[in-house]
């Protein structure tokens, strides 16, 4: 019987491949030299083997900069709306009389005109000192919402005629608007658990207690 031995060069990854394997932008770009003496099929595979390597290698490179692009775009789309620095006048002055709404339900341009026009809030005379007034009219306009669903102010400016809002609630029955338990459409806790925080997923949304349960149509559309 005849004994084959196959023939398995040792490839070694000399400075040349290590030179191609560190400026390559991506696996695809990664090729090997090879000495003469090498086979074509097993430069062949060599190749591939390599090109598995490289990829692995870059993919692990990339995770710490697709963690911070994942962690920035959260950020940026996060559901907590809120400032994460709010602002105590803000806190004292609006939160005493109604949720201390995000900023970011509002373009500026609505909180623009409704800081100017505290002495006809909506029915009541909320009117502030000057120095107030301006401090909480910068913070909110900074960080007002700028995203697509805000773009333009809503008619008299309040957040619950917006059309994001209509949208989100369409499925409500306007009965719902006049229960005991949530009384008004601007009243969000009513039925967004997180609302004081500034978010309105539909995951924090509760119930409210005492609604007919034939009411719950539409609930978390």
């Amino acid at each position: 019987m005849t004994h084959l031995t196959p023939h398995a060069p040792h490839a070694t990854f000399n400075a040349a491949n290590a030179a191609n394997a560190a400026n390559a932008t991506n696996a695809a770009t990664f090729t090997p030299t090879f000495s003469p003496a090498f086979s074509p099929a097993f430069s062949h595979a060599f190749s591939h083997a390599c090109a598995r390597v490289a990829s692995r290698v870059l993919a692990a490179a990339a995770l710490p900069v697709l963690a911070l692009v994942v962690a920035t775009s959260a950020q940026a789309g996060s559901h907590n709306m809120l400032p994460r620095t709010p602002l105590v006048a803000y806190q004292q002055e609006c939160a005493a009389c109604h949720m201390a709404y995000a900023p970011g339900f509002l373009p500026a341009q609505s909180w623009t005109h409704m800081m100017g026009g505290l002495d006809k809030h909506y029915g009541t005379d909320a009117s502030l000192d000057a120095a107030t007034v301006q401090q909480i009219s910068t913070w909110l306009t900074a960080h007002a919402g700028t995203y697509k669903r805000v773009a333009e102010a809503p008619p008299d400016d309040r957040m619950t005629r917006s059309a994001w809002f209509e949208r989100k609630h369409r499925k409500i029955d306007p009965q719902v608007w006049q229960h005991a338990a949530v009384k008004s459409r601007a009243n969000c806790m009513a039925c967004h658990t997180r609302a004081d925080k500034g978010n309105c997923d539909d995951d924090s949304v509760s119930f409210p207690a005492g609604l007919p349960l034939r009411y719950r149509l539409g609930w978390r559309d």
